[in-house]
């Protein structure tokens, strides 16, 4: 190497550091803007498609291009970022997306390339076999190793593998070697550091969008399958209309607002038989999906027991049992059961660690508090006790879940049991429907904006059989 090389390098090292650096946070921003797009996906296909290899390809093509427009010369040789392109081409587009970058890259560095002298003739082709090796071998190793290839210290030590490999073709094709070896010896350290930590932030950057496209997706995905749980949870649920249960004697108003898009919540309206109407409110524990699924199979189990034994602390006791067994989340369930005997209006019932139901009678509102029995599909072997209240013509039975009681606002206060019996004393004539909404208005009231974070369930029973 002559003094006039040295002196070069010397002087230009901090420019070469600064151009290539510029260059890169071009092609960085680019590359993340088209990255991070869908476009490319809904045009192109899969990342395993010809045509998304092609498409990244000329989009690394030109990424090289760009990084030899705006690189400094020395010596007839180019110092610029040109490499880039192609190594990102094979990284997401494998040998083809490498093979073409690198022919785009190398074609446009020959026609701007000196041809002045065998030298400069001789640092043009070695820089176009180059660059289009690097796209191969980068989609070759990407296709071996993608999963070490997205860890930063692998990405990095390719990156300084690839650019040792240009610059050692750079020495063995470039004569005089005096000339080829001062050029080599000027811009090593900015050329293999800044290629390297080139590529590295590339992989990171795509590693980081492909995480997040991801996660987008399972959200969309989650997304789509919530709202049809929901739609499936409504369904289990008694379609409780004005005209049910078709008996005079009766009336029924029923609501569900889960706190997620599925809650642990649920109720049931059904004939255990021809006179006797059966009810159930529940709170499955833990929300979402889990809960919901348990719900589903709580509310068929306690149907089907209560429905087959005449006996209901039977029946609650098979129910149990049979929870239990099927239980390998280990959740359990708070269930109030009642069955209605409507000629006589004689009510048998058995709460299972679930909130006390309110009796609205002669204009009046009181909790039914009895003796509570062990939460469903908590222990097997668990024994249940009858319980009865008559009620009388005109009276309301009002059940709820404790997301109604623990309805909290922005300072932490929960509607409680003294605010619904409020509610419900002032509401004792009216229509379960209308006794339902003052319920949701006064708690919507109370909470103002706070946020829920429990399922919130109702039921109502107006009586208009037997004096």
């Amino acid at each position: 190497m002559d003094g006039s090389i040295a002196a070069t390098s010397s002087a230009d090292l901090t420019a070469f550091f600064t151009n290539m650096i510029g260059t890169l946070a071009v092609i960085l921003v680019l590359a993340a803007f088209i990255s991070g797009s869908e476009l490319t996906s809904k045009f192109f296909g899969s990342k395993t498609s010809w045509k998304y290899s092609l498409f990244v390809g000329v989009l690394g093509g030109v990424f090289g291009i760009y990084g030899t427009m705006t690189g400094l010369e020395l010596n007839g040789a180019i110092i610029s970022v040109r490499d880039i392109g192609p190594m990102l081409a094979g990284f997401t587009g494998g040998p083809l997306g490498g093979l073409l970058a690198g022919v785009i890259a190398g074609v446009h560095r020959y026609f701007v390339g000196s041809r002045d002298s065998t030298t400069a003739q001789l640092v043009t082709y070695a820089c176009i076999i180059a660059t289009v090796c690097i796209g191969v071998m980068c989609g070759i190793l990407s296709r071996k190793f993608r999963e070490r290839l997205k860890k930063p210290w692998w990405a990095f030590l390719i990156g300084v593998v690839m650019e040792i490999f240009h610059l050692s073709l750079f020495l063995l094709i470039v004569k005089p070697f005096d000339t080829a070896l001062g050029v080599v010896k000027a811009i090593f350290l900015p050329f293999i550091l800044v290629n390297a930590a080139g590529f590295t932030l590339m992989i990171t950057m795509i590693v980081y969008l492909e995480k997040q496209r991801a996660i987008a997706l399972e959200r969309s995905r989650l997304k789509t399958e919530l709202e049809v749980a929901t739609v499936i949870q409504r369904s289990l649920l008694p379609p409780i209309t004005k005209d049910y249960p078709n008996r005079s004697e009766i009336e029924i108003a029923a609501s569900m607002d889960p706190a997620k898009e599925v809650g642990g919540d649920f109720y049931d309206v059904f004939f255990a038989d021809k006179d006797r109407l059966a009810f159930v409110i529940a709170d499955v524990s833990g929300k979402g999906i889990p809960a919901a699924l348990f719900m589903a199979t709580s509310k068929t189990t306690i149907q089907n027991c209560v429905r087959d034994y005449p006996s209901l602390s039977e029946a609650i006791e098979i129910a149990n049992d049979s929870l239990c067994r099927n239980n390998t989340a280990q959740m359990f369930v708070t269930a109030w059961i009642g069955v209605l005997d409507i000629p006589s209006g004689d009510l048998t019932f058995i709460c299972a660690g679930h909130n006390p139901p309110v009796l609205l009678s002669n204009g009046t509102a009181e909790f039914i508090k009895r003796r509570s029995g062990f939460v469903l599909a908590g222990m097997e072997g668990m024994k249940y006790r009858e319980q009865t209240v008559t009620l009388k013509k005109g009276d309301r039975f009002f059940l709820y879940t404790d997301g109604v009681t623990e309805a909290e606002n922005s300072r932490h206060e929960l509607f409680g049991e003294e605010r619904l019996v409020s509610c419900l004393a002032h509401a004792s004539a009216k229509t379960p429907d209308e006794i339902l909404s003052d319920v949701k208005t006064a708690i919507r009231a109370h909470v103002g904006g706070a946020e829920q974070f429990d399922d919130i369930t109702m039921l109502c029973i107006s009586y208009q059989g037997a004096e």
